[in-house]
């Protein structure tokens, strides 16, 4: 009943996916290969992973393939894999059309993303470039629509998004990332929009709250300097005490 109701599901939103898992075969599993196609009236993805990974993805905006490893790493994909996954596309949004004529009448489901998470992606320090990174997960179905702010202002400069993320539990998890350099007093937020969500969601990132702060340095630094004190007053006390002997 429960496959039946995930199979439905995946149905009334009228996205096809192919899920496809390799597993090595041995008494502990080492690597899990995944591949993940799905499409929409608008949009579309096929994408290749490892051990939770992406590995490369169709760019159909670009119209070109996308190899997000290193060339040291050694992966390469066979050519035409990117016409391959254009025909995919063809194939899945024949396959929504039949299903929309089947479940025409099921009402639409969706998970709402968790509320965002943004951390920057290294030590804050003042004017030091540094990336923000904002995380959502939870939802389905994928895309989510970032947006950023600065000091109240919208920032597209500098922002980016990577492709959704599959969750073991069937819904998603996806990224924006935001090129800054931090400064005294500002501030950031990032919002996210999903047709689940009545008002998106929005989190709010300070500067001056991340910086490292100056009160244990002067803490230690006083308590150093009265240990100090302590000594040199303790060998005075003592070296008077041996001269009244």
């Amino acid at each position: 009943m429960l496959k039946m109701m995930k199979m439905m599901k995946m149905m009334k939103m009228m996205v096809v996916l192919v899920l496809s898992c390799v597993l090595c075969v041995s008494a502990d599993v080492l690597h899990q290969d995944i591949a993940v196609g799905g499409c929409s009236e608008s949009d579309g993805e096929d994408m290749y992973g490892l051990d939770g990974e992406v590995m490369w993805y169709a760019d159909f905006k670009n119209k070109k393939g996308v190899l997000t490893v290193p060339d040291f790493v050694g992966i390469t994909y066979q050519e035409g894999t990117y016409q391959q996954a254009e025909a995919n596309q063809q194939i899945c949004r024949s396959n929504m059309e039949i299903h929309r004529k089947i479940y025409k009448d099921l009402p639409l489901e969706s998970d709402a993303p968790s509320s965002p998470v943004i951390y920057p992606r290294d030590e804050v320090e003042l004017e030091v470039k540094n990336i923000l990174i904002c995380h959502v997960t939870g939802f389905y179905p994928a895309p989510v629509k970032f947006s950023w702010t600065k000091n109240g202002q919208k920032v597209t400069e500098g922002t980016s998004v990577n492709v959704p993320n599959i969750n073991k539990d069937g819904t998603y998890n996806q990224f924006s990332k935001l090129d800054f350099t931090p400064q005294q007093g500002d501030f950031y937020s990032c919002s996210v929009s999903h047709p689940a969500l009545k008002d998106p969601l929005t989190r709010i990132w300070d500067v001056e709250k991340t910086l490292p702060g100056v009160g244990p340095a002067v803490f230690c630094g006083l308590g150093l300097t009265v240990g100090l004190l302590g000594v040199a007053a303790g060998t005075f006390f003592l070296i008077k005490g041996n001269e009244c002997r």
